[in-house]
């Protein structure tokens, strides 16, 4: 299963955001504000080209969500089928992965951490295993853990002790331990820090 392992704090420092939500990120861009490299410190903030722009809105999704390059391709081309505009389609299809809902339940303390999770098959999809972490949900699904996710310590550290704010398109209950798409996310509900509308003018040339 291919996914990213370089260096995270370098990436979010090049990026300027704690893509992966990290201490050890937030710290570094509090010491170290400015990109990586021996010319960081003297490059002008929001200085660079369009394309540079339109690039790092490109990385910064990629990263966040845990996405290669084909991947992500092949979720905008998917977005753009779909009614609506394109960046909001885009983000609402990135948001409804498997591997992202786990996160965003609070069963998980990273997106990474999510992913590892669906893929050892912990999570069960209106009751059967889904062991895809780009699997998209629908509307009404529900998610809760295997008998044997539903007994680790980990999962159970995690819920008791990130309390993270669900998003409002989720409903939670048995005690967090099950989740339901009550609706699917529009652009206000994603609080995640993409200027979509870069990532749709650097595919559509």
């Amino acid at each position: 299963m291919a996914r990213y392992t370089g260096p995270k704090v370098r990436i979010s420092r090049r990026l300027g955001v704690n893509i992966f939500e990290n201490t050890k990120g937030s710290k570094a861009l509090e010491r170290r504000p400015f990109p990586p490299g021996h010319h960081g410190r003297s490059r002008r903030k929001g200085a660079g080209s369009e394309y540079l722009a339109q690039m790092q809105e490109k990385q910064k999704a990629k990263f966040i969500y845990g996405l290669l390059e084909r991947q992500f391709r092949n979720l905008y081309k998917r977005s753009v089928r779909l009614t609506g505009p394109t960046g909001e389609n885009l983000l609402r299809l990135l948001e409804l992965r498997l591997d992202n809902v786990v996160y965003r339940a609070g069963w998980a303390a990273s997106r990474p951490q999510a992913r590892q999770f669906v893929s050892h098959g912990l999570i069960k999809v209106d009751g059967k295993r889904v062991d895809i972490p780009s699997y998209t949900l629908q509307k009404g699904e529900v998610l809760t853990l295997s008998p044997k996710a539903d007994n680790m310590i980990v999962i159970q550290h995690n819920i008791d002790t990130l309390d993270r704010k669900v998003v409002a398109w989720l409903d939670v209950a048995e005690a967090g331990k099950q989740v339901t798409v009550r609706e699917l996310p529009v652009r206000e509900q994603i609080d995640v820090p993409v200027r979509e509308q870069l990532i749709v003018e650097l595919y559509s040339k």
